[in-house]
């Protein structure tokens, strides 16, 4: 087994956030909406809450940064949704997560 002080910190987050139950993958259809990834669920931003989320930015390019959102839905399904942040990120996830209610830190909000 790998030593956690090895693994990059996404991956060291997203090990801890799954010990505590967040462990269903999430994503943003294309008709955006939140959706596990077999596609058995699916949310609207109502449905959802944010707890909270993390963002890292890569050691040695600063377009490596990325943002992991931790998230629960109204049938207590609880998980994950990771993205690009800034230049890369994916419209689809942004003009969602933009919308879900925030339970945890505050988000920077877009103009």
């Amino acid at each position: 087994m790998q030593d956690t002080n090895d693994l990059t910190p996404l991956i060291t987050v997203l090990a801890q956030v799954r010990e505590r139950g967040y462990v269903q993958d999430f994503r943003v259809t294309e008709n955006g909406r939140l959706s596990t990834t077999d596609g058995t669920q699916e949310f609207e931003p109502g449905q959802v809450q944010i707890v909270n989320f993390y963002r890292f930015e890569g050691e040695s390019n600063p377009d490596d940064m990325a943002i992991l959102y931790v998230l629960e839905t109204a049938t207590g399904a609880k998980g994950t949704l990771s993205d690009a942040y800034g230049t890369y990120a994916d419209d689809k996830i942004e003009t969602f997560m933009s919308q879900v209610r925030d339970l945890g830190k505050n988000l920077d909000t877009r103009e």
